[in-house]
């Protein structure tokens, strides 16, 4: 293939893609959908999910097809009242229901919302990318079997927290209740066993919604809390169809509330006087201020703020293999995923090898129709998003960066930027300094490993790395001294329910998934004293 293609699909007129999804020509399966038509429908408008239902708002505005610029739905914006109501409804169904739920019932309600997932997963992954513009391959083989794992897995820890490891100095009983002698007529809760914090407001940025969505749900309810989230203003659509999910597995109301909106509609969910604890996925800028807000208030908080995470090819490396997992790594993505690999570092030795090899399977990639199952790059998230790119591009080459991408010619309509890859780059160039959240791959290289390492920490992100070595001794002497909250070897952006995610400096604050990202959901006890 000489240049980059791209697909027929990706000039189609404005209803094309919505009319396919609507009418059934995409996302069907031969297999149940939770008693759902296959394929199912996108609504014309929602309302904001509140109290187990949706209910209407004071204003709308548009999502859009980021591959079409053609309008999928109208969705609610959230207001100071929409929000009081959602966290009220939250608190309501925490203080009644949700936290004093034993633990394998939670786990009932969790099995039954991973189930329906499975059985809507082709749905989902349809509207993910209508929504976000990332390829069906991706969302559908990728992002909703891990979007199910984590209601599976989480589901499991729902009824075992006491025995997680979390304080005490003692196992503590399982009873979930020590008698009274002051009021016999009344149980006190068992100091030994981790509480749930109460109230939680989750607020998810645009890339991989759905996937960010069950991150942080999911072990929210796992340990008792109820929610309050507000999906990114651009891609709203699967925590719409999330909030369906949640109704139809019979959820009590007001354990799950979903309110959409712009950025001031997340600042009102995480700085509700009501919220008891913030999980926020954003940009340094926000989440620094989120963090002031939490602090002010005395409330717990989680932050997940992206980064410019480095791929390290030694000179012993597998040249092919590390080309392919840096492709992977960026474009595949579209480069919306947090922890791309937007920077690499390679070995003086091999550097002219890597680029070529990496060259060529740009070349190669085929942009277009999200939906088309040939397409491997879909179209940049948002117009902001797009604008945002093709100046900070311009910036690089004017600060001399070399600049290469395949030759093509996008479509009338949408936000496409072609995979680009930029050679010379400088540590104090902008390009160099800056997140990275598209498909723009950066090459340097470097001498030594020391040299290397220095590099690669010199930035204020520390979210992940790749290491690309034979040699075990040197990928564990690198992944050691490497500021980064995730270190892959020989492989890039595998993820895992089980394994705790999350990053130094300014991309964020806590951990989440596996063991260590429940903490952030629980208060943690003192010590057990049985004659209490």
């Amino acid at each position: 293939m000489m240049g980059l293609e791209y697909g027929a699909a990706a000039g189609r007129s404005p209803a094309t893609l919505r009319a396919r999804y609507d009418g059934g020509a995409i996302g069907r399966t031969s297999g149940g959908t939770g008693g759902r038509p296959p394929g199912g429908q996108l609504r014309g408008s929602y309302g904001l999910f509140i109290g187990g239902s949706f209910v209407p708002g004071s204003g709308v505005f548009k999502t859009v097809s980021p591959a079409t610029e053609e309008v999928l739905a109208e969705v609610t914006h959230g207001t100071t009242e929409d929000v009081d109501r959602a966290v009220a409804a939250a608190r309501q169904a925490y203080e009644r229901v949700w936290s004093v739920l034993p633990g394998r019932e939670r786990a009932r309600y969790l099995l039954r919302i991973a189930r329906l997932l499975r059985d809507r997963a082709p749905e989902l992954a349809v509207i993910e990318s209508l929504d976000s513009g990332k390829p069906i391959r991706q969302t559908r083989d990728v992002d909703l079997p891990l979007v199910t794992a984590h209601f599976f897995y989480h589901a499991g820890w729902a009824d075992k927290l006491a025995y997680a490891g979390f304080g005490g100095t003692a196992a503590a009983p399982p009873n979930q209740t020590l008698p009274n002698q002051a009021l016999p007529n009344q149980a006190l809760p068992n100091p030994a066993l981790p509480r749930p914090l109460g109230v939680v407001g989750q607020v998810i940025g645009w890339s991989s919604p759905l996937l960010m969505l069950a991150w942080k749900i999911a072990p929210a309810l796992a340990c008792g809390n109820t929610v309050v989230l507000k999906p990114a203003e651009s891609t709203p659509l699967t925590a719409l169809a999330f909030a369906e999910i949640c109704a139809e597995a019979g959820l009590p109301p007001g354990v799950v509330n979903i309110v959409t909106g712009d950025g001031q509609t997340g600042q009102l969910v995480a700085r509700h006087p009501g919220i008891d604890k913030v999980a926020f996925t954003g940009s340094p800028e926000v989440g620094k201020e989120i963090a002031k807000s939490a602090a002010l208030w005395g409330k717990r908080f989680t932050l997940e703020l992206g980064g410019t995470s480095a791929n390290i090819v030694c000179a012993d490396a597998d040249i092919e293999a590390a080309a392919q997992g840096i492709v992977e790594g960026v474009f595949i993505r579209q480069g919306h995923a947090c922890c791309a690999s937007s920077r690499v570092f390679v070995a003086e030795e091999v550097h002219d090898d890597l680029v070529a090899a990496v060259r060529r399977r740009m070349a190669a990639l085929r942009s277009g129709d999200p939906l088309d199952e040939a397409t491997d790059i879909g179209p940049v998230n948002s117009r902001g998003q797009l604008d945002k790119i093709t100046e900070l591009a311009r910036s690089a080459e004017a600060d001399g960066a070399v600049h290469w991408s395949a030759p093509h010619e996008p479509p009338d309509r949408g936000f496409w930027f072609p995979p680009t890859m930029f050679a010379v780059v400088k540590q104090e160039q902008r390009i160099a300094r800056e997140e990275l959240c598209w498909p723009v791959l950066t090459v340097s290289s470097f001498a030594t490993p020391d040299e290397v390492v220095d590099r690669t920490n010199s930035t204020r992100y520390g979210l992940s790395a790749g290491v690309w070595t034979r040699q075990g001794e040197l990928s564990a002497w690198l992944a050691a001294r490497l500021r980064a909250g995730v270190v892959w070897v020989n492989s890039f952006g595998g993820l895992d329910p089980a394994v705790p995610f999350g990053g130094f400096q300014e991309s964020g604050f806590g951990r989440e998934g596996g063991r260590h990202g429940l903490e952030a959901y629980l208060d943690l006890p003192g010590a057990w004293t049985p004659d209490v």
